[in-house]
């Protein structure tokens, strides 16, 4: 069998840009025989970080009882880990900040992953995605060998549905075959 993929979708937009790039991107996984699931984070319960320190050193569990911890574990379980925001202000959304954020009580049994990142951005410039993509190579350098395998820069998609008009649909479709 194939790669074990978890896309997690972080657009707060349902059928926005990005999460119609996810979607591409696991067409081709399973079209390349791999087993991918998309977890959507606007359809989850995910609290903010307390910094109470329960879980430092991964000794105690997040006391939060919310849906972060089961997404750790999909992420932990994971061949490959795909994460898709749009970008906004140049960073990612506040949905993914906050995730990862809440990875702290297990992410250090997040290793040995293979990562691709989808950005989506009104700006036609991929360099002006380059804050976001530095927030997200900062959380993979905090893990175990983890291994950076592509980037897609979805530019000059605001409004919903602009992804339709560009060729980003197959590239994301590509990169899900090339897993």
């Amino acid at each position: 069998m194939g790669k074990r993929i978890l896309v997690i979708s972080a657009t707060p937009r349902k059928g926005g840009n990005s999460e119609r790039l996810c979607d591409q991107f696991i067409k081709g996984a399973r079209e390349s025989g791999h087993q991918a699931e998309k977890v959507t984070l606007r359809e989850r319960r995910i609290g903010y970080c307390i910094g109470c320190g329960a879980c430092y050193n991964q000794k105690s569990p997040c006391i939060q009882r919310d849906d972060a911890p089961g997404i750790v574990e999909k992420m932990v379980a994971a061949d490959v880990i795909v994460l898709a925001t749009p970008v906004y202000f140049y960073s990612i959304s506040g949905q993914l900040k906050t995730l990862l954020d809440r990875t702290c009580a297990g992410y250090t049994r997040i290793s040995d992953k293979e990562f691709y990142f989808i950005l989506t951005a009104a700006d036609n410039d991929p360099h002006a995605l380059q804050p976001a993509v530095e927030c997200l190579r900062g959380f993979t350098s905090c893990l175990r060998g983890a291994k950076e395998c592509g980037i897609l820069y979805g530019t000059g998609v605001w409004q919903l549905g602009d992804v339709e008009k560009t060729d980003l649909l197959k590239q994301a479709q590509q990169m899900g075959r090339q897993v």
